[in-house]
């Protein structure tokens, strides 16, 4: 049940970003998923200097709201954002392979990953936030995002 609530609630966020995704050009879909990737990335660093190498004091409440800000982009219907011209072969301003419409399968893979292990992140996090725990499910959600990394971004 838990996980047809998930897939339906990724499904919705998919139908209603995409009328407001057919308002956007290119480059605004470019710009906008770069900027959400990044908004993630500076929150993982949270997680990192706390609870992996320990640069920070570990605070609870620091990184259960990183972890819900990585959950939220990981579910906020991102693959509205990979519209046609968006990759490399016609873009500049992007690393983005044109593998990546070539293999929609794997992309809807690896973005589905991406929400699972985020999610799961944010359960971590709102369950005590215990540091070891928290450590281990980043490891899965930093897998995630290499996953996609190694098959559809270039260098």
């Amino acid at each position: 049940m838990r996980k047809s609530g998930f897939y339906l609630a990724l499904a919705l966020s998919l139908v209603t970003a995409a009328p407001v995704v057919a308002q956007m050009d290119v480059e605004d879909q470019i710009n906008t998923r770069q900027s959400a990737f990044t908004f993630a990335a500076w929150n993982m660093g949270k997680i990192k200097s706390q609870a992996i190498d320990g640069d920070v004091a570990y605070n609870e409440q620091q990184m259960l709201a990183a972890a819900n800000a990585i959950a939220s982009v990981a579910n906020s219907g991102l693959g509205a954002l990979f519209g046609p011209g968006t990759a490399m072969d016609k873009n500049d301003d992007t690393r983005l392979k044109p593998e990546f419409f070539d293999k929609p399968e794997k992309a809807r893979e690896v973005a589905i990953g991406f929400a699972q292990a985020a999610t799961k992140l944010q359960e971590v996090a709102a369950n005590g936030g215990d540091k070891a725990a928290l450590a281990a499910q980043f490891s899965e959600v930093g897998k995630s995002c290499k996953a996609c990394h190694d098959a559809f971004r270039a260098e």
